[in-house]
């Protein structure tokens, strides 16, 4: 996500859908470090220009065609972390057709399996921290 020109995230395109970075893990990385691998891969943003929170953690797992065997499903877990540009980056798209800083202005209708849940959670987790600093006032 970023703060500037106006709080946005950023979506990768397919020429039919939105998409997130993301990939499968490699041996001997933890899920951040697979996370900024595939952010830099995808797109060029390296982890120097982020600042990952801690606190937030979505994990979505569904079932989808194997590659080997078309006729059997595999289930797979895609784990989003929340990450906040703290430079302004040019985004190098390498794994998609183009890319989109989608203004955050919730609730948002755009990819009803992953990317809906994704951003019902991290408004909810926005509510939470308002509530949170209200809560301490």
């Amino acid at each position: 996500m970023r703060q500037k020109p106006q709080m946005s995230f950023l979506l990768m395109c397919h020429p039919h859908r939105y998409d997130l970075p993301k990939g499968h893990m490699e041996a001997g990385e933890n899920e951040w470090e697979c996370a900024l691998r595939e952010l830099y891969e995808e797109t060029g943003i390296p982890a120097s220009a982020l600042h990952l929170d801690p606190n937030f953690r979505f994990t979505d797992t569904y079932h989808t065609p194997s590659r080997k065997v078309r006729s059997e499903k595999v289930e797979k877990t895609v784990v989003i972390f929340l990450g906040w540009l703290q430079e302004d980056v040019s985004v190098m798209v390498s794994e998609h057709s183009s890319f989109v800083w989608q203004v955050w202005n919730p609730p948002h209708a755009l990819q009803k399996k992953t990317i809906d849940p994704l951003l019902a959670s991290l408004a909810d987790y926005f509510a939470e921290d308002v509530s949170r600093l209200i809560a301490n006032i």
